[in-house]
């Protein structure tokens, strides 16, 4: 058996100091890569410490999670020029990568116009239909533009495709909801949280109360019930939201134990509830007036 030696951290021929701050860049962008944290600017500051070190050849695979990483970060601050060279060095590796093609696209959405990025896209499903990330940006762009109506159309019908994805839901709920259908925003995701379905939702228009068609997974995420349960409540829909807020604390409260001081997520549903309480209480004194 061979002997196998720690693998050191990429050197410079500069001082002390700029090894500790190779090592400490690489450290931190690595933890930001594992809890998929956005933090941009940071990303960009560090990053250049890595390329300046001539580091990135012997970083092996994780080259290229940081190399994309960084193009990210770097068409976030405005860095365009830092993303291309991230992008070149990308392009060259993986020549014919769909990673990559989108990549080039969230690239372009940046300084050209809409329709040139749109038309990228277009190209990019006509060669993949089943490329589910750039049907979601060209989706995006169409949000972006004001084109909410056409967004809501595609996005239906991505749906009815690709029905596991979450994001793609609450995306569709929000849309209803900028649109104020504030009474089907909620019935998309009460429907697509129970898995009670019987209609496609590309068949779902404005001004329907038709439920959808498709099994979903039930999320783990307990803000995103939280988004339910507070749409349900702005429609005034209070026996749904009231459920979706005990959801909301069941999820959020699974692997607490019973001494625990509620946080966060758990927090904000049990304030949903006490509102939903109170507005049940007002609507019964009310009706006892009436």
């Amino acid at each position: 058996m061979r002997n196998t030696l720690p693998v050191e951290a990429p050197r410079t021929t500069c001082c002390p100091g700029s090894v500790m701050s190779l090592s400490s860049a690489l450290e931190t962008l690595a933890n930001y890569r594992a809890h998929s944290s956005r933090a941009s600017h940071d990303i960009v500051e560090k990053g250049k410490v890595v390329l300046n070190s001539k580091a990135v050849s012997k970083l092996g695979d994780e080259a290229w999670s940081f190399l994309e990483q960084l193009a990210l970060a770097a068409i976030d601050t405005g860095d365009y020029d830092l993303a291309d060279e991230c992008l070149g060095q990308l392009g060259t590796k993986f020549p014919e990568s769909p990673r990559v093609d989108i990549l080039t696209g969230i690239r372009m959405e940046a300084t050209e116009r809409p329709e040139l990025a749109l038309k990228f896209y277009d190209d990019l499903l006509e060669v993949d239909s089943s490329n589910a990330a750039a049907y979601k940006r060209r989706i995006s762009i169409l949000v972006r533009i004001g084109k909410v109506e056409q967004a809501v159309s595609e996005l239906s019908e991505y749906l009815d495709t690709f029905y596991s994805d979450l994001e793609g839901w609450v995306e569709l709920a929000e849309l209803y909801s900028s649109c104020n259908q504030l009474r089907l925003s909620p019935l998309l995701e009460t429907q697509f949280l129970t898995n009670e379905t019987s209609v496609p939702s590309s068949q779902i228009h404005f001004g329907t109360t038709s439920p959808i068609s498709r099994p979903s997974p039930r999320p783990q995420n307990p803000f995103y019930v939280l988004q339910f349960a507070e749409t349900a409540y702005t429609a005034d829909d209070i026996p749904l939201a009231i459920k979706m807020f005990m959801l909301a604390v069941d999820i959020a409260d699974r692997h607490a134990s019973e001494e625990s001081v509620p946080t966060g997520a758990s927090i904000r549903a049990w304030y949903g509830i006490k509102l939903v309480s109170i507005s049940s209480s007002v609507a019964l004194i009310l009706n006892q007036f009436n």
